[in-house]
């Protein structure tokens, strides 16, 4: 048995009684941040961290312990290959 985002929607307003649109934007959005493309997420990632005053030698660390805890798995990223993604 599939559940789709419909299914997911109904039963999270069946169980908290939030309002249909605002369940709607909520499962878009999870859905949203679960699909974001790794190199999305790397560079997305860095420029918060950055933002807080990391280093990228403990950036590229955190981001590398990140990515293996992310739903659907990210290949295992060296530094480099991270700083490649965020410099070119």
């Amino acid at each position: 048995m599939t559940h789709t985002a419909a299914d997911l929607v109904e039963q999270i307003i069946r169980s908290t009684g939030l309002p249909a649109g605002e369940v709607r934007r909520i499962v878009a959005d999870v859905a949203a941040y679960f699909s974001e493309p790794v190199e999305e997420y790397v560079r997305r990632r860095h420029h918060e961290l950055r933002l807080r005053g990391g280093k990228n030698e403990e950036i590229f660390e955190r981001i590398r312990a990140e990515l293996t805890h992310r739903p659907v798995r990210a290949p295992e990223l060296s530094a480099r290959q991270l700083r490649r993604i965020v410099y070119g």
